[in-house]
């Protein structure tokens, strides 16, 4: 008897859709110029596809800044699903690469989107800590595990990113740096599927990691030519 080969996501052109490189074509001088953003380390952005970014959350405009900063690639987020029923919005989000889940439960049909992003060769965003914390310490807050959870089914490496504001304070006209971490290889974090644990533990590593990025950041060491 033949074994049933599981069947792959189609692959996908990670820099996104023709309609979503156009807009970010239109739009990405506006957003820098609002948010005043400057990208450091824009080498570290990885050249290979389906990985997972990993970054702090200050503010609702974070994904922006996200997919401002990749230029190589479309990151992809979950948003909350109550945003997909605003007709005009919905297209929007849609566009910019958004797709719903219902944080009141156990998403799973979610967690599967956002795994065969992962797998059809496509970037993937995540924020640990799950919700916005402006004004505090990244440290002093909570992580959730969906970033070990969909990395642990993939096999796929993770991109940490520190979103740098004086005083983690949004909103738009203050100076935004994003700093782009080294590729954190999924082997190198050493899971173990036998253990418990092991979720919170690869959360707990990876968001050391995005925080060391920021801590002692001082803007006006950032060296110009890592900025775009």
């Amino acid at each position: 008897m033949s074994k049933t080969k599981t069947k792959k996501p189609k692959a996908q052109d990670p820099r996104g859709s023709r309609t979503f490189r156009v807009i970010y074509a239109l739009f990405a001088w506006i957003v820098k110029l609002i948010f005043r953003i400057k990208v450091v380390n824009a080498q570290n952005e990885p050249v290979e596809d389906g990985y997972i970014v990993c970054a702090n959350h200050i503010s609702a405009t974070d994904p922006i800044m996200l997919c401002y900063a990749f230029r190589k690639h479309q990151v992809h987020f979950m948003a909350k699903k109550e945003l997909f029923k605003i007709p005009v919005l919905s297209w929007l989000i849609r566009t910019l690469g958004a797709f719903p889940i219902d944080r009141g439960g156990n998403d799973v049909g979610a967690i599967k989107n956002a795994v065969g992003i992962v797998e059809s060769g496509r970037v993937l965003g995540v924020f640990p800590q799950g919700h916005r914390y402006p004004e505090q310490d990244p440290r002093e807050t909570k992580t959730k595990n969906g970033a070990a959870l969909i990395a642990s089914r993939t096999g796929a490496s993770i991109v940490p990113v520190y979103i740098w504001r004086k005083g983690n304070k949004g909103g738009a006209f203050r100076k935004t740096y994003v700093i782009i971490g080294e590729i954190i290889p999924f082997d190198s974090l050493g899971f173990n599927k036998e253990e418990s644990g092991e979720y919170a533990r690869i959360t707990a590593e990876i968001f050391d990691r995005i925080c060391k990025l920021g801590e002692g950041f001082d803007p006006k060491n950032a060296k110009k030519e890592n900025n775009k």
